[in-house]
């Protein structure tokens, strides 16, 4: 799965039902997640990230510094840590 841009608002939804359209076809595949075009996430966007992450154990690509902070966010938030600790 391909993000790219900001990962807020009204595309957070559209993402969300993107994948969850996707999931019934990943049951013997790896999903992974490339990050590597997104340029922010808000919080609803780390959220939506986590919640693929925890329910696929998706690959999170990335390319920068910013977008390994979303993954790494999003794969906190899954380890029972809050965003910012």
């Amino acid at each position: 799965m391909k993000l790219e841009g900001k990962l807020i608002g009204p595309w957070v939804t559209e993402c969300r039902r993107a994948w969850l359209d996707l999931n019934p076809s990943l049951v013997r595949k790896k999903l992974t997640v490339d990050l590597c075009g997104v340029t922010f996430a808000d919080d609803s966007g780390v959220a939506l990230l986590h919640d693929i992450h925890h329910a696929t154990g998706a690959e999170m690509l990335t390319g920068s510094p910013l977008t390994k902070h979303f993954a790494e966010q999003a794969t906190a938030l899954g380890n029972g840590r809050k965003k910012g600790e």
